[in-house]
């Protein structure tokens, strides 16, 4: 199978998911057999090149199909940051989906150790400390890409100090294919 035609069917899958909410009728999406084996996706929607909800799965517990379409509706309908999506906004909101890569632990001596091995563009990241854990995709690079930076913020979304470091924190790396609605 080729990679559109995977990207195409997991984008078709999200704006299904989340029209069925708003009655409107699905599009065939096609039999492919990759949409049945397990898959960790995030389904990030924008309007007018702005974030309007992100959610997904870093690790793959379901088939790909059936998690597409649940972070789809989550993205859209359970994003804390975020009102519901109306269906006045939903013709005017641009679907991205990124499926991830197993995550990788990136065992790191100090965060000077991680600054100096951070792939910019190419990781995406989960950092862990205690309960506290949050995530940035690998296309977060765009618009955060000194490394400092991003794993300052990243730190932040965790709900720790920008310049927090304990020997506790714990790193993990991945890589995503990504495709997004034009």
């Amino acid at each position: 199978m080729s990679t559109e035609a995977l990207g195409s069917a997991l984008l078709l899958s999200a704006r299904n998911a989340i029209g069925e909410r708003f009655g409107v009728a699905p599009q065939p999406v096609g039999d492919l057999p990759e949409l049945a084996e397990p898959g960790a996706t995030f389904v990030t929607l924008t309007q007018n090149g702005r974030l309007r909800g992100c959610i997904g799965s870093l690790e793959a517990h379901r088939p790909l199909a059936v998690d597409v379409a649940e972070n789809a509706v989550a993205a859209a309908f359970g994003d804390p940051r975020f009102a519901p999506l109306s269906a006045q906004e939903f013709p005017r909101t641009r679907l991205e989906v990124s499926l991830l890569t197993t995550p990788e632990p990136f065992p790191v001596s100090d965060e000077a150790d991680a600054l100096a091995r951070l792939r910019p563009g190419i990781d995406g990241l989960i950092l862990s400390c205690g309960r506290r854990r949050a995530t940035f995709l690998p296309q977060v690079w765009a618009s955060l890409a000194d490394p400092r930076q991003f794993l300052a913020e990243l730190k932040v979304k965790a709900g720790l100090p920008a310049d927090f470091w304990d020997e506790q924190l714990t790193l993990a790396r991945y890589g995503a294919r990504k495709w997004q609605e034009t």
